[in-house]
């Protein structure tokens, strides 16, 4: 039993007494803060899956419509790091991996960037996963990547990046 005088039950409460001193009020959240949840709230349920497939969308249609593998065989590289240093980036190549991909030469797509082929139908299956609980009320097994299964693929990232720019075989395949 707690009292008005027993100096350990700071805060009484109906179920029982609160040990230690109370959590201090969040701070007052800013009008963009306020404004954005506001409208993320009344917004419908759709709204962010139709997002996603818009933005998902859109790259496949500038994928398409570049055609990364005629139009630029002799022009310049468009990356600023493979422009300045010559170095393959660790997305080099991805563009073009998705438009084989998306003409159905998977070989050709791991080619230019295996681990981004790797990537997609995992991709694609948490997108549909969300979307179909989120529209739906589909009960998918959901992906869950723990951070140690999200750092190993930025590691083997790295390695691939790394790998892919050293100039001996067998690394030289790596090479787009």
């Amino acid at each position: 039993m707690s009292s008005a005088t027993d100096p350990v039950a700071v805060h009484p409460q109906p179920d029982g007494p609160v040990y230690g001193p109370p959590y201090p009020e969040p701070p007052q959240q800013d009008r963009v803060t306020r404004f954005v949840q506001r409208k993320w709230q009344e917004s419908p349920v759709w709204i962010a899956p139709a997002a996603m497939l818009v933005c998902m969308a859109g790259a496949v249609g500038y994928t398409v419509a570049t055609s990364p593998t005629e139009a630029n065989a002799g022009a310049s590289p468009t990356c600023l790091l493979k422009y300045t240093t010559g170095f393959i980036c660790p997305g080099c190549g991805g563009t073009r991996a998705a438009w084989y991909l998306l003409h159905g030469d998977i070989p050709a797509a791991a080619r230019h960037h295996a681990l981004f082929v790797f990537a997609v139908p995992f991709l694609l299956y948490m997108y549909v996963a969300w979307a179909g609980r989120r529209l739906f009320g589909w009960h998918l097994p959901q992906l869950d990547l723990s951070p140690g299964v999200i750092g190993g693929f930025i590691a083997a990232w790295g390695v691939f990046s790394v790998l892919r720019n050293l100039p001996w075989a067998p690394f030289t395949a790596f090479y787009v």
